[in-house]
């Protein structure tokens, strides 16, 4: 009887893994009522299922009524001037099969026409969405069909197959990355290990509990202070942050000398490294203060006679490398007579001015002046990058999550930090991942929030090419991705066909819809016309991650994300009168740079 009350139509034609369904003309109601529980018939979205044999077959409804009539019949139609009966037609796309009590997804069989197509209870879904190993797996919300029925998702392919976490501006991004990053958290993982690239500090809150915060001008004990040491830096990077364009021979000027100065930095802090290897984007320590220093001196010095270096003339002012202060000579003659110009001068007095400003500007102290990493005038260091990565990828088993909050780097080398970030971290995974903490040995999962700041299709930053080479080589060192963001159609196309598990929240922006739907499997396309009118949190999963696409709806944090917006009636009644105090207080910490908390 369960099967007769069940049944809605019959399969009317098969094509590869699409089905045309022809409903019943007994069907008595489009919401029929099964067990006491009111099911809906041809829902986009919904699951149906075809027995055969000891098997079941699942598909999802990705058309119904009018659109899914088939074209033959439309054709008869026009040409006979008949009207065709009254039945309802829909489409659906074969996602799985079921065989006993397993769900597996594809099929190894197809139906053919004539075949019953039956309605999935909830008995069904308990079987699809049931079967994941709670050691491997993680719960992140609800079915939205069937409230009672948990959302999980694989956590293995998750993050080593990549994911993408994608949706409009108020769709519930922020509280879905926070809602897995504490499942994950939650779980007994002694060496889980977790890195969260922050441009807004939003996640500070919500994981308070089981992440580090690096911060640059940290402003609570719970914050660490955030370096990035601009000797990690590859020189095209390093030399970026400078204005004032040089030549292709006066780079490759500083370039040696900057490789001198990291040869000086390998002997002082006693590296075993093999000097033919040393180039200048090698993360090795070395003075910046002291190569500006030196190539600053060469540009102004003057001599007593033409073209010999020992006749340099006297000093009238002694300068200072540590307190970027020139050394100042006796001004050439302008009669042709002596003091004579260094006539082997680069012509770069301009670029190295633009380098003493940027290294006094205090926004670049996490850069410049990297407190315990930042080198002596011999590029000495008291820590080295190993305290750095340790602090960052080290999983302590209370708190797995490292949380880089950038929201104090200057917008314009937020790309260049990132990028940098990135890189140490990989290359380090990469280079040992035979040891103990390489990638291998203990996976890491990166989540970039914001991706497409610094992961713009087309460009070729270094942040871009990090990314790029995580998401195709990382998986097989065991470096996860999980991006983030609002804008998908501004990613790099390659890095985001890399994502196995695609999380599509509310998506208002058809160019944006254009690009989740180019990363979907071609069949379940139609459901991407879906996302406009998705409720806030609510999600459509498919990919690696999950048995079968699915929509859902993530649960809600407590304590939401800093992004999630204000609520303006509420904050408007509060009786609150402002005094001339409290902006002292807001000018206050905006010279300082520092979040009043």
């Amino acid at each position: 009887m369960g099967d007769i009350q069940t049944e809605i139509g019959k399969v009317f034609s098969v094509s590869g893994n699409v089905i045309t369904v022809q409903l019943s003309d007994s069907i008595k109601s489009n919401m029929p009522i099964i067990d006491g529980v009111v099911y809906r018939i041809g829902q986009i979205g919904s699951f149906l299922k075809v027995p055969l044999g000891y098997a079941n077959l699942y598909g999802i409804v990705t058309k119904t009524g009018a659109a899914a009539i088939p074209e033959s019949i439309v054709e008869s139609t026009r040409q006979d001037y008949t009207e065709f009966d009254n039945r309802q037609w829909l489409h659906m796309v074969l996602v799985g099969e079921q065989t006993g009590s397993k769900f597996e997804r594809g099929v190894s069989q197809s139906p053919t026409t004539e075949d019953s197509v039956h309605l999935v209870t909830i008995q069904d879904l308990d079987v699809i969405y049931g079967g994941y190993d709670d050691n491997n797996s993680i719960t992140i919300g609800n079915i939205s069909i069937s409230e009672s029925l948990n959302a999980k998702t694989d956590l293995n392919k998750l993050i080593s197959r990549h994911c993408a976490i994608l949706g409009s501006t108020g769709s519930g991004k922020s509280n879905a990355v926070g809602v897995i990053l504490k499942a994950i958290s939650g779980k007994d993982f002694k060496r889980a290990r977790l890195l969260v690239i922050d441009p807004h500090g939003e996640y500070n809150s919500v994981l308070k509990h089981y992440s580090n915060v690096y911060k640059i001008k940290a402003d609570s004990q719970e914050q660490q202070e955030l370096f990035v040491p601009f000797w990690a830096l590859p020189f095209e990077e390093l030399l970026s942050i400078f204005s004032g364009n040089l030549s292709d021979q006066n780079k490759d000027y500083v370039r040696e000398k900057i490789v001198a100065a990291k040869l000086k930095g390998i002997k002082s802090n006693s590296m075993d490294i093999e000097k033919v290897l040393v180039t200048a984007d090698t993360p090795v320590p070395f003075s910046i203060q002291q190569v500006w220093f030196d190539l600053d001196d060469f540009e102004r010095q003057t001599f007593k006679e033409r073209a010999k270096p020992e006749t340099v003339t006297d000093k009238k002012v002694v300068g200072n490398a540590d307190e970027l202060v020139s050394n100042e000579y006796e001004p050439a003659s302008a009669g042709g007579g002596a003091p004579f110009l260094n006539n082997q001068a680069k012509g770069i007095l301009g670029f190295l001015d633009s380098v003493r400003t940027k290294l006094k500007d205090s926004r670049y102290e996490f850069l410049f002046n990297p407190g315990c990493y930042a080198p002596n005038s011999q590029g000495k260091v008291n820590k080295d990058l190993s305290d750095l990565l340790f602090g960052w990828v080290s999983g302590n088993q209370n708190k797995p999550v490292t949380i880089l909050d950038l929201s104090g780097v200057p917008g314009e080398i937020m790309a260049s930090v990132s990028g940098t970030l990135l890189k140490i971290v990989y290359d380090a995974l990469f280079w040992g991942q035979n040891l103990s903490v390489g990638g291998k040995e203990q996976p890491l999962l990166i989540v970039l929030e914001e991706a497409h700041n610094y992961l713009r299709a087309g460009e070729n930053s270094i942040s871009s090419k990090a990314v790029q080479s995580i998401s195709k080589e990382g998986r097989k060192y065991g470096v996860g991705l999980l991006l983030v963001t609002q804008r998908p159609s501004e990613l790099d196309e390659t890095v985001l066909s890399q994502c196995g598990t695609i999380v599509a929240l509310r998506m208002n922006n058809s160019k944006d819809r254009g690009h989740i739907r180019s990363a979907i499997q071609d069949e379940l396309q139609t459901m991407i016309d879906l996302l406009p009118s998705l409720r806030t949190g609510e999600a459509i999963i498919s990919g690696e991650g999950v048995k079968i696409p699915s929509r859902i709806q993530f649960f809600k944090l407590s304590n939401a994300p800093k992004g999630a917006d204000p609520i303006v009636t509420v904050k408007w009644m509060e009786d609150k009168q402002a005094k001339v105090e409290d902006y002292r207080e807001l000018l206050s910490v905006w010279r300082n740079q520092k979040l009043n908390r």
